[in-house]
């Protein structure tokens, strides 16, 4: 039990450090919050993506009126399901004015570590008519492990790191004008892109002056995850498999990964059974490091007995090993875009290959082909690819992402838009190439 005292003094210094430290943070895209205000908001996503500077925003916006507690408050530790209601008398005893009624928020920071967190939100919510809005890095708030007092009473929202827009918005320009998508600026985006190919979105990476300190943030987050986020909370028991797996997962970004081609080839150098290595795999997943793309077919059977392609989570995380990795980094980070703006997304195979057909909300399919550069050597195969995804389909569109090619293709009826990469993740007027309903 945590003291009526000890609670006044955390909501405010959460309050004054918000107040005097926090600058406007970097307003985050796709962030839709329900229309009416019976739903908790849950926002979920890998660690350090940025929940809880959404949670700071949302505090700045409700001055006055708001209340933010982080439950990784050492002060906090002994907090449990009894003290949500000393919370609520700390909260009114320092702002009385509110217990007479009004509107009132309450944001909750890394709500997993309360047992129990979820009665008290949907009561919250219902009965009381606040607004509740909870984070939590651990997959017991992701949407398919969220208990079942919250099923259908949640607003459940995937914090990303920055998308390539956000970055830019950062660094001081507007990624949706004229000037910096076809003037003089977008020289200065080309350079921006190449900034966040190299390092990828996460804010305090992105936020860091020198190479030295964003190099050593992302080996620090890399550690994190691997111990924090899966050993001690799956209590593995094999590491040095989960090691092999981790480094495997991540150095195999954007390629088809088969787990049994995986048992095959590392069982003989260290003992462990195809349960260990699925059940390790599946942690990894829910761990939110990184996500699966499966071929495009009808039958689930089908998509499941091929290998999936495997994208983490954020670009600065993958292990490169050689400079023709770039054609990858671009893949992973058009997948990335492609799942903040709401799609459903598989790969196509065929005679030939595309790398994504996108599934709208509204069950339009949009096949996607990415590559480096157009040349000799690969324009027939890639073009091939996107025609062949198309014909199956039956769709007249496609899209062709490079890094720098600008054109229009007409192959058979069908249009092919070929796009620079960093103009596809900035351009917002054309439904076709923004791929979202």
């Amino acid at each position: 039990m945590v003291s009526i005292q000890t609670l006044k003094e955390v909501i405010i210094s959460n309050e004054e450090f918000i107040n005097r430290e926090i600058k406007d943070p970097v307003q985050r895209e796709r962030l839709a919050f329900p229309e009416t205000s019976n739903k908790v908001v849950v926002f979920y996503g890998v660690r350090r993506s940025g929940k809880t500077f959404v949670l700071y925003d949302l505090f700045r916006k409700h001055k006055g009126n708001a209340l933010y507690v982080d439950f990784e408050d050492d002060r906090l530790s002994q907090f449990d399901t009894r003290d949500f209601e000393r919370l609520k008398q700390a909260f009114f005893e320092l702002k009385p004015h509110l217990a007479q009624g009004g509107d009132v928020v309450f944001l909750l920071d890394e709500v997993q570590n309360v047992k129990g967190w979820e009665k008290f939100c949907r009561r919250t919510v219902e009965r009381e008519g606040f607004k509740v809005f909870v984070s939590g890095s651990s997959s017991k708030v992701m949407p398919g492990e969220i208990q079942t007092e919250l099923r259908g009473r949640s607003w459940n929202l995937e914090v990303l790191p920055f998308s390539f827009a956000e970055y830019v918005r950062l660094k001081g320009l507007d990624p949706s004008s004229e000037e910096t998508l076809y003037g003089r600026k977008s020289v200065i985006v080309k350079q921006l892109f190449t900034q966040y190919a190299r390092w990828g979105g996460f804010p305090e990476v992105c936020f860091a002056d020198s190479e030295f300190e964003k190099r050593k943030i992302l080996k620090e987050y890399l550690e994190a995850m691997f111990f924090r986020d899966l050993v001690e909370r799956y209590r593995i028991t094999n590491v040095p498999l989960l090691d092999i797996l981790f480094d495997k997962v991540f150095a195999s970004f954007a390629t088809k990964m088969s787990l049994n081609s995986f048992y095959r080839q590392y069982h003989d150098r260290l003992p462990f059974s195809k349960d260990i290595l699925f059940e390790y795999y599946r942690h990894l997943q829910q761990s939110m490091l990184v996500s699966e793309v499966r071929m495009f077919a009808e039958s689930s059977y089908r998509r499941m007995r091929n290998p999936a392609k495997l994208y983490p989570v954020d670009i600065g995380l993958c292990r490169r090993i050689t400079s023709a990795d770039s054609g990858r980094i671009l893949e992973n980070i058009v997948f990335l875009e492609l799942k903040r703006r709401g799609n459903e997304n598989f790969y196509f195979s065929g005679k030939n290959e595309c790398d994504f057909i996108a599934k709208t909300l509204e069950n339009i399919f949009v096949p996607c082909q990415v590559c480096l550069s157009l040349h000799d050597d690969n324009r027939e195969r890639e073009i091939n690819g996107l025609t062949e995804a198309c014909l199956h389909l039956n769709v007249k569109e496609g899209i062709l992402i490079t890094s720098e090619e600008e054109d229009e293709i007409h192959i058979n009826d069908i249009r092919i838009t070929v796009i620079p990469v960093w103009k596809w993740l900035l351009a917002k007027e054309d439904k076709v190439l923004e791929i979202t309903a």
